[in-house]
């Protein structure tokens, strides 16, 4: 009876574990490709997609110095979900940072603004927070966020 027990419980840790890691390593790279093209199709967008799979619009490019992925920024920003709800926002006078300090999305994504410029970047979860939630972002979320380049610092 002790050998069944045992053989019960190791088979329902091991299911749990599999099922855990299942959820945790889903592959959104297809679904998020599909959502993001809806998405630009519905809102009438002139993107490029990226060799990565970052889409990105230019509304304005700017004139000034061409951020490079190492650069030092200041952006205005506001990220939100396919949905349109806001997930955070920078005030107007934006924010500084490092492009190596972020999600890959921004380091590669910033790189296609010289200062003045501004656009949308639609981020998939492969370039932003992967497939686990992450500080109220759902795991394989597409992020959208449109970003004005303030200045390279």
């Amino acid at each position: 009876m002790k050998i069944t027990l045992f053989a019960m419980a190791l088979v329902l840790f091991i299911s749990c574990d599999t099922e855990k890691k299942t959820e945790e390593d889903i592959d959104y790279v297809a679904k998020n490709e599909a959502d993001i093209q809806a998405y630009v199709e519905e809102n009438n967008l002139t993107a490029v997609r990226s060799n990565s799979g970052l889409y990105y619009v230019i509304e304005e490019e700017g004139t000034g110095t061409q951020a490079e992925a190492n650069s030092n920024v200041t952006v205005a920003y506001k990220g939100y979900f396919l949905n349109g709800s806001v997930f955070d926002q920078s005030d107007a006078e934006g924010i500084t940072f490092g492009l190596n300090q972020v999600i890959a999305g921004w380091t590669e994504g910033i790189t296609y603004f010289k200062e003045g410029g501004s656009g949308i970047l639609l981020v998939p979860a492969h370039l932003g927070y992967g497939s686990r939630d992450y500080n109220g972002i759902p795991g394989g979320s597409v992020l959208i966020f449109e970003v004005s380049l303030i200045s390279v610092n």
